[in-house]
């Protein structure tokens, strides 16, 4: 019995694993697929990660040799695709495991099986906020919970200009929203360190919600799990759009204050869209607006460099104070120059996140 039920915990979790590029499921929009956030998709041909059989029959043997309590938690993590809260997967770090010509630990074998075959570095994934592990540099035992990682974007270079239509640039034209003066009024709580307001097209709906937590988890329809639910917001707008893209927000996004900035997390199915000043040259005169696939982070925000845009000679930032202190991010729907809607109070469903630097 013991054995029949670890043999069928190991076959469910072989069913979940991750779709490969070319196997006719990876273009289905599930959770933790996508590329880059340069638009450079990864094409990952199975022979790269060594034959089929030789990738199943090395991860069931390594599966065989993990408890079965862990099983369940690495199987509740998979199958939700990280809607659920799932504890950490504690493993043994120095574990090596190869496929075809290349070796890999145990956790990026775990993470390429269940999230992103195109892995090849560990220098390309951010550990989240919530995991036992985030901070610590070579522990004995590590987080292989492949839902308690993400993807870190690259970002465009100071210098270049959009690309692929995943960047569009806008100006700082004031957009429709919020001042900071008002949002910190309305809140009315000084102890939050941002405030969230959602907007459908031009109107906002809802009230704003005041951030306290260092995380938050922003979403429509989420298994399990607290934070600003849109789903229970009430809206009039009737739009078919709207409402197609408000259907497909799913698990949102999480928000989380760190020490080295606020970052983005997105655990939808759909890229999201984010114009910060802190993401790009402060001399330009232009923000791109950047395109973050599904299962991917992005540092939004960065305390250090928003500071620095307030210099008393930078015209366009006295003009407009507000802007080194706000995040657009727009769901499904991008804007900008390479898009037919220019401004984000033209994109259906949108959050502008306000932080409070007093």
């Amino acid at each position: 019995m013991f054995r029949t039920k670890r043999s069928g915990l190991v076959r469910r979790l072989w069913r979940s694993r991750a779709p490969v590029e070319g196997d006719g499921e990876a273009d289905r929009g599930t959770h933790g697929s996508g590329g880059c956030c340069m638009g450079k998709t990864a094409k990952v041909a199975k022979s790269n990660a060594g034959s089929e059989a030789e990738l199943k029959a090395l991860t069931h043997s390594i599966l065989k040799k993990i408890k079965e309590k862990q099983l369940e938690v690495l199987l509740q993590a998979v199958e939700s695709k990280g809607g659920a809260r799932s504890p950490c997967l504690l493993l043994p770090s120095k574990v090596d495991a190869k496929v075809g010509q290349q070796s890999y630990s145990l956790p990026m074998l775990l993470y390429k099986v269940f999230r992103w075959p195109d892995l090849r570095h560990s220098s390309e994934l951010k550990r989240l906020s919530c995991c036992e592990s985030y901070g610590k540099i070579n522990p004995e035992l590590v987080c292989c919970n492949p839902h308690h990682m993400s993807r870190l974007c690259e970002l465009d270079s100071p210098d270049s200009g959009p690309s692929s239509g995943d960047t569009g640039g806008t100006t700082y034209s004031a957009p429709v929203g919020l001042s900071d003066s008002l949002a910190l009024q309305e809140s009315g709580d000084r102890a939050h360190w941002c405030v969230v307001a959602y907007w459908e097209e031009k109107t906002r709906v809802g009230r704003l919600y005041s951030v306290q937590e260092p995380s938050l988890d922003i979403f429509y329809d989420l298994p399990q799990g607290n934070g600003f639910c849109l789903g229970q917001l009430c809206s009039d707008n009737k739009s078919q759009l709207v409402q197609m893209v408000r259907a497909k927000i799913g698990y949102g996004i999480q928000l989380t204050r760190e020490p080295d900035g606020v970052w983005v997390y997105n655990r939808s199915c759909y890229p999201i869209f984010i114009k910060s000043a802190t993401l790009d040259n402060p001399d330009s005169r232009t923000l791109l607006v950047h395109k973050v696939f599904p299962g991917f982070s992005i540092k939004a925000f960065d305390y250090d460099k928003a500071g620095s845009l307030q210099r008393p000679n930078d015209h366009e930032f006295t003009q407009q104070p507000r802007t080194g202190f706000t995040v657009q991010i727009s769901f499904v729907k991008g804007w900008g120059q390479c898009y037919t809607r220019q401004f984000i109070s033209s994109c259906p469903c949108w959050l502008e996140v306000i932080f409070n630097t007093r």
